[in-house]
């Protein structure tokens, strides 16, 4: 309930500044009552931008930990492959994502494909390099003994490596999750044709600053919802550290 106090409080000083006394301007600052009504008003309209944008997101975003954990499992378990790749990793990994989007729009034939690689990019690298920094965390007496009693491969993967390494995974794949949302808006708000951040620009364009608000506020509101059930997901998948 806490965690509420600060957001109500803003919510309050929202109201106060611009409903009671309007101390802001109502064309650029509207007030939560005006937003409210709109987010009632465009809620099917809203939806539908929505749906949009969370089917590029997790096409993206599932073909990203397709790839990444497998790979990092990989690596994270192979000093030799971990010091070839190296200096590739340094060099692409903190390149932001958003600049390679000249040559994806050039070789990609559409917005679509042009930004699922966008945000590909921008999710696989978190949940790669957690991946492989958590295989690297795993205690190593338990590898050891893994090796002694000849496990499989099969098993090595899936029963050592895998639900080791799985709490730096999901840290990975939260912020994987935030930084792809991330793009999808922007690239949404540069060249999309729908989606929430086409939905933010569109009425910008126009001066419906009500209707940017709201576009505004109702993204926050998804992007706190994915968080929060990315958070419910790592504590049922990883309920066993609590035992």
């Amino acid at each position: 309930m806490v965690g509420w106090l600060p957001l109500l409080l803003i919510g309050i000083v929202w109201y106060i500044t611009t409903d009671v006394f309007q101390w802001l301007d109502p064309f650029l600052f509207p007030g939560p009552t005006a937003v409210l009504s709109i987010i009632g008003e465009d809620y099917p309209f809203l939806f539908t931008s929505l749906l949009s944008s969370l089917t590029l997101l997790f096409v993206s975003f599932g073909c990203a930990i397709v790839t990444a954990i497998p790979l990092g499992l990989l690596v994270g378990q192979s000093k030799r492959i971990e010091r070839l790749i190296h200096p590739f990793t340094n060099l692409a990994s903190p390149i932001p994502p958003i600049v390679y989007i000249p040559y994806a729009v050039a070789l990609l034939p559409t917005f679509w494909l042009a930004s699922s690689f966008i945000l590909y990019i921008g999710a696989f690298w978190p949940v790669f390099l957690n991946t492989v920094n958590g295989v690297k965390q795993i205690d190593h007496r338990l590898l050891d003994s893994a090796h002694t009693l000849g496990i499989s491969r099969k098993d090595w993967y899936a029963k050592i490596l895998l639900p080791g390494a799985m709490p730096s995974i999901f840290s990975g794949m939260t912020i994987g999750l935030v930084l792809s949302f991330i793009l999808l808006t922007a690239a949404e708000i540069v060249g999309g044709s729908s989606g929430l951040g086409w939905y933010v620009k569109n009425y910008s364009d126009f001066g419906d600053y009500p209707r940017v608000v709201s576009g505004i506020l109702f993204i926050g509101l998804v992007v706190a919802g994915l968080t929060q059930i990315m958070r419910r997901t790592e504590r049922y998948v990883l309920r066993w550290r609590e035992r």
